[in-house]
């Protein structure tokens, strides 16, 4: 399956029901959710309350990034507050493998996440248990930055691993992708696509999230 994941911090934050509702009628799946403490990554965002308060105004499924030092001590907030599924990024702990298995074990998804800089070995041992991993295509922290296309790298060999023990993988991409870049993103076997700047700052996202579906469906996994 593709999906295409709206990120909210690139929305109007004075009328983020109106945003959210905008997202959900030009045809996305997901709310891409970043949560940014300003220690793991330099910048704030918002918090759990923030999500449980847009959660009755929506049916989309929430996604949430942890871009946060210690996530383990906040899973259980961003839980109640409404998240569908929670990733949080290797770099940020000491043992990525006991903190994905004790997420899993509160019978919620979870996700690993991996910067740029950081090689794509950090998370190979986690196809398979992982229910999905991102990759960054810029470096996390601040929106509207541009596409890093040589992340797709590890994007392409997520894919092949995947596909070469018959697990079916959710690969999810974060970072200055629009409808003109979807097409490099899902050649490399992504199938989740995060966009902030080029969905909520364009008065017609229709047509950016019909691009990007074109793009999954006229241009998959190249090999």
């Amino acid at each position: 399956m593709f999906y295409v994941a709206p990120s909210l911090l690139a929305a109007d934050f004075s009328d983020l029901k109106g945003e959210i509702k905008r997202m959900e009628e030009a045809g996305a799946n997901y709310l891409h959710l970043d949560v940014m403490d300003g220690h793991f990554v330099p910048n704030i965002s918002y918090g759990a309350p923030v999500i449980s308060s847009i959660r009755k105004h929506t049916q989309l499924i929430f996604d949430v990034h942890l871009m946060i030092s210690d996530p383990l001590k906040y899973v259980d907030s961003f839980i109640k507050a409404g998240a569908d599924i929670i990733t949080f990024h290797c770099e940020a702990v000491e043992s990525p493998m006991d903190v994905l298995k004790a997420i899993q074990a509160k019978h919620i998804p979870c996700g690993i996440a991996i910067s740029p800089q950081t090689p794509v070995d950090a998370v190979l041992p986690f196809v398979g248990v992982a229910d999905m991993i991102l990759v960054m295509t810029v470096e996390p922290g601040f929106g509207g930055q541009s596409f890093m296309p040589e992340c797709l790298d590890k994007v392409r060999i997520l894919r092949r691993e995947a596909l070469a023990r018959g697990i079916d993988l959710a690969i999810e991409v974060d970072g200055g992708i629009n409808g003109d870049n979807a097409v490099h993103c899902t050649e490399a076997g992504a199938n989740i696509l995060v966009a902030g700047s080029s969905l909520f700052k364009t008065k017609k996202p229709k047509t950016v999230i019909q691009q990007m579906r074109t793009a999954a469906k006229e241009h998959p996994f190249l090999g």
